[in-house]
């Protein structure tokens, strides 16, 4: 967008194509009444029309303001811009294990691909997440590299907070902030310039109930969330909201969220998703399963379809489970029947 065209737009026009400018000029404490948007003027006569005096406040003249103004703009552009740049694939290139062999393989994934991350505890599941969210490039003790579409990432894309492509989704999750739901979902939308605020939060909010499986409204104060719908409602931001082309998840199984729904919603939205398990339901679900030995890769297992059948029965054995759990929870009484292998209550 050229300068000149930029300038000599209408304000309301300049308003409604980029809304954050609201705040460029309450930081300035310039007003856009009512009355200067019914009139409409151009922006560059809009800025001319403000006091000297009162840009003298903040060390400004006309021609600096009008400077700062398009240099915002073009800031905010390049944020936008590098929020909507896709990742095609990832690729994992082979590091050393615990006792300085060779890892077997690389490892390359596609978007909307879901890898279980498999091994007994303490086999390096949290380091090989680790590495994948720093974007690792031989600097951590796996020496293990993160290609992104078969390129290095550079150093924006690796350690600037603004352009984030992985986002991790931990056990432990507990927020400070006193704000309501909905006025946490208002200003992670807003700080991500999309539109229709409204119906991304309502969208975000309806999946979040859903894999918590226990309500909450938007009045519910974030540090009022048990676990489960605390988790429920990041996992339902990520997909949503967050632009992060690839997703970590460490152990899943204990968020007290519906596990299945989640996967199946943040392969809905292709990313790039990535879950350390112990949990056979979800090591099946994923496409393939990375199994972790001695802190080192040792196989990439591509999912049977006997397995993928294997997973109905298992997600049927788990629901009834839950069934089992609740009754307990309840203070119900359960009796097994050891010949037909049932439990009754």
């Amino acid at each position: 967008m050229l300068n000149s065209t930029l300038l000599h737009l209408s304000l309301k026009k300049i308003i409604l194509r980029c809304p954050y400018l609201h705040d460029f000029f309450d930081a300035l404490d310039i007003s856009i009444t009512s009355e200067i948007f019914s009139e409409d003027p151009p922006l560059e006569s809009f800025i001319l029309a403000q006091s000297n005096d009162h840009l003298a406040q903040f060390g400004l003249e006309h021609q600096d303001l009008i400077q700062q103004l398009l240099e915002f703009i073009q800031r905010m552009e390049q944020f936008q811009k590098a929020y909507t740049n896709s990742l095609c694939q990832m690729s994992i290139m082979a590091g050393f294990d615990k006792s300085g062999n060779k890892e077997p393989m690389n490892v390359t994934l596609c978007a909307g691909e879901v890898v279980s991350v498999v091994g007994p505890t303490g086999s390096g599941k949290s380091r090989l997440l680790a590495d994948i969210e720093c974007l690792a490039q031989g600097d951590t003790p796996s020496g293990r590299k993160i290609l992104l579409d078969g390129k290095v990432p550079d150093e924006k894309s690796r350690f600037s907070g603004e352009c984030r492509l992985v986002a991790q989704l931990s056990q432990n999750m507990n927020f400070v902030m006193d704000l309501t739901v909905e006025e946490f979902l208002t200003m992670h939308a807003e700080s991500r310039l999309i539109d229709n605020i409204p119906q991304k939060i309502d969208q975000i909010f309806q999946a979040a109930v859903l894999l918590a499986g226990e309500p909450f409204t938007l009045d519910t104060a974030i540090t009022a969330l048990s676990g489960g719908q605390s988790r429920a409602l990041m996992i339902a931001d990520v997909a949503y909201l967050s632009a992060s082309p690839i997703v970590l998840i460490d152990e899943i199984e204990n968020a007290g969220v519906d596990r299945q729904k989640a996967v199946a919603l943040l392969v809905k939205e292709e990313k790039i998703v990535f879950m350390a398990t112990h949990d056979p339901l979800l090591a099946l679900s994923g496409h393939r399963r990375i199994v972790i030995k001695n802190g080192g890769i040792l196989d990439v297992i591509e999912t049977t379809k006997s397995e993928q059948k294997a997973v109905t029965h298992l997600a049927a054995l788990e629901k009834k489970m839950g069934v089992l759990r609740e009754k307990v929870r309840n203070g119900s009484r359960l009796d097994f029947d050891a010949d037909n292998l049932q439990f009754t209550v």
